[in-house]
């Protein structure tokens, strides 16, 4: 009988916990509109999607990804409370319950899969390599890349790549996307691979760099998507919504050409 006591109440503690658990992801939408404010994590380091500029003398995080969530959140009828970080931490804040989603311009991976829903992609670079104008003539192939040692931002697909694509390249991951570049810049790494529309951005403000012409394989991962906590369909789905929406009217290629000229002009 005691036995069949502890079965019964052991079984009602795993519902217990269940139900919590459930009705967490489930709220997380009705949260979020009662409280009128979506905290959202996101790595201003990463032009034309997300960083800073000076705007007015002041200093903004501007970016595609930034007034496509501002836009987002105004059709959800609350407000955007940004977490700034580095984007190794980006994923781990949302996942840890620190903010609501992740918007950094994320690829889905299989690994994060495991942890994260993602909307529906709202936007598709390819991968590309830049490199220090000057060795043009040197890095042709993938191949000429052998014992070079490629940049990578910490925590993204592009170290994927690095090591997937460039396998007798030595892989250097970098935190800040921006200092990548310096290091490229200066000689001290032979090239980085980042996203194109990214690149674009920082050869247009850099003459002495170059988008190599050595092409990758494209992935599922050049996508870019919101990234949700597991388990918050019903928030998934209120993005999607929205973010349908803004690419049927071109408004998210409008914002990644804008932000685009914004990160070449300074701001000012």
């Amino acid at each position: 009988m005691k036995n069949a006591i502890k079965i019964i109440l052991a079984g009602l503690v795993v519902l217990s916990l269940s139900a919590c658990g459930t009705k967490e992801a489930t709220d997380k939408l009705a949260t979020i509109k009662k409280e009128k404010v979506i905290k959202v994590a996101t790595s201003p380091d990463y032009a034309p999607f997300g960083f800073h500029t000076k705007i007015d003398g002041k200093d903004k995080i501007v970016g595609a990804d930034i007034e496509m969530m501002e836009a987002i959140a105004k059709k959800m009828g609350v407000k955007v409370d940004w977490i700034d970080m580095s984007f190794n931490a980006v994923l781990a804040a949302a996942k840890e319950g620190k903010a609501d989603v992740a918007v950094s311009a994320i690829s889905v991976t299989s690994e994060r899969e495991k942890s994260f829903d993602f909307t529906t992609d709202y936007y598709t670079s390819p991968q590309v390599i830049v490199i220090n104008k000057k060795h043009a003539a040197e890095f042709t192939s993938l191949d000429s890349f052998k014992n070079k040692q490629i940049g990578a931002q910490k925590g993204t697909i592009q170290e994927s790549i690095v090591k997937e694509q460039l396998t007798d390249a030595k892989l250097i991951s970098i935190e800040k996307l921006p200092n990548i570049f310096v290091e490229v810049k200066n000689d001290t790494l032979a090239g980085l691979v980042v996203e194109k529309t990214v690149a674009d951005a920082y050869v247009d403000k850099n003459p002495d760099l170059m988008i190599a012409n050595v092409p990758l394989k494209s992935m599922k991962e050049d996508a870019l998507c919101i990234a949700v906590p597991k388990g918050n369909k019903k928030l998934v789905k209120e993005l999607n919504k929205y973010i349908k929406e803004m690419k049927q009217d071109g408004t998210i290629d409008k914002l990644v050409t804008k932000n685009n000229q914004i990160a070449q002009t300074g701001g000012n």
